[in-house]
């Protein structure tokens, strides 16, 4: 039986219900944990961005917001590791910027921008499970910090380059294990095993259990809901152990051909074709187990065409 203080989790919700005015408190809720502010949402803006040319990339993220302060604020999901994943969030913070700013303005309309990452897969070392980054900049020699003059109002007045540029958050969902003791915790906790404590406090938390109570969907919204979790379940353990496998195979092999043509180029070539092997083994499980070919190119991170190619579709 389903229990009473299961909710539905955060990325779904995103995707299906976060969108809705009526629904902005629960983003509000974690937004303004996160930056320990009152941040209030005034709209969800288009997530994907239109390319100015064939070879531009689209700025794709789940969700992004203007909040009363006119910032923009990105959120977006990870549910496998990315090699590039900084790389990714840089850019789209990048695209973000310029998409928000026309042609001959002054550059005191660039926005702000705040870019949160949930990540539900290994990514990065370190012993938190929420890491901030932003930037500063301080002297060689004494460590102090800049502070820049602008002009508001007709008034100047100073400010630090983190208050211009943007901000980052990380939060390692499967890193957290620990009994909630602050607002920021009891998030965490929600993220990760979709409960919350019946007495919270918690921005935003009242209103997902009010709003997003797994037994309160309808049917249809339920049957989705449950395959969403199944292709999370199948997704992760195809990844596992096309790794593993990946992994065992490509030893064996630089361990074999090290013997033979040396052992640094022997481990060279093993781990290469360790990793197309590790690929291929990925699709072929992904496939047998349902996922469409688009789920499996963006998983495994290459095109439609080389999947069918693989699969020999």
């Amino acid at each position: 039986m389903e229990k009473s203080n299961s909710y539905i989790r955060f990325d779904w919700a995103m995707k299906h219900m976060l969108r809705d005015k009526a629904n902005f408190g629960i983003l509000e809720g974690l937004i303004s944990v996160l930056l320990n502010d009152d941040v209030k949402i005034v709209e969800i803006l288009e997530s994907e961005s239109n390319q100015e040319s064939d070879t531009d990339k689209f700025n794709r993220v789940d969700i992004k917001a203007k909040n009363s302060k006119g910032h923009l604020i990105i959120v977006e999901v990870q549910l496998t590791r990315q090699l590039y994943y900084l790389q990714r969030i840089l850019y789209g913070t990048c695209k973000a910027i310029t998409e928000h700013i026309d042609i001959g303005d002054k550059y005191d309309q660039v926005k702000k921008v705040y870019s949160i990452s949930i990540l539900y897969c290994e990514y990065g070392q370190g012993d938190d499970y929420v890491y901030h980054g932003e930037t500063v900049f301080k002297g060689i020699h004494t460590g102090n910090n800049l502070r820049v003059n602008t002009k508001e109002n007709g008034v100047i007045v100073q400010h630090l380059p983190r208050e211009v540029f943007p901000e980052y958050y990380l939060l390692r969902v499967n890193t957290f294990d620990k009994k909630p003791e602050t607002y920021l915790d009891e998030w965490m906790a929600y993220l990760k095993t979709g409960t919350v404590k019946d007495d919270t406090h918690a921005p935003g938390l009242a209103q997902v259990k009010e709003k997003l109570r797994i037994l309160s969907m309808t049917p249809e919204q339920r049957r989705a809901y449950d395959e969403h979790m199944d292709n999370i379940m199948v997704q992760n353990d195809v990844l596992d152990t096309a790794r593993d496998e990946g992994r065992a195979e490509g030893l064996a092999e630089g361990r074999a051909e090290g013997k033979a043509e040396g052992r640094a180029e022997g481990r060279a070539e093993g781990r290469a074709e360790g990793r197309a092997e590790a690929m291929e083994i990925m699709i072929r499980s992904m496939y047998e187990n349902g996922l469409s070919l688009d789920t499996i190119a963006t998983v495994a991170k290459t095109s439609t065409d080389r999947v069918r190619a693989i699969l020999g579709l």
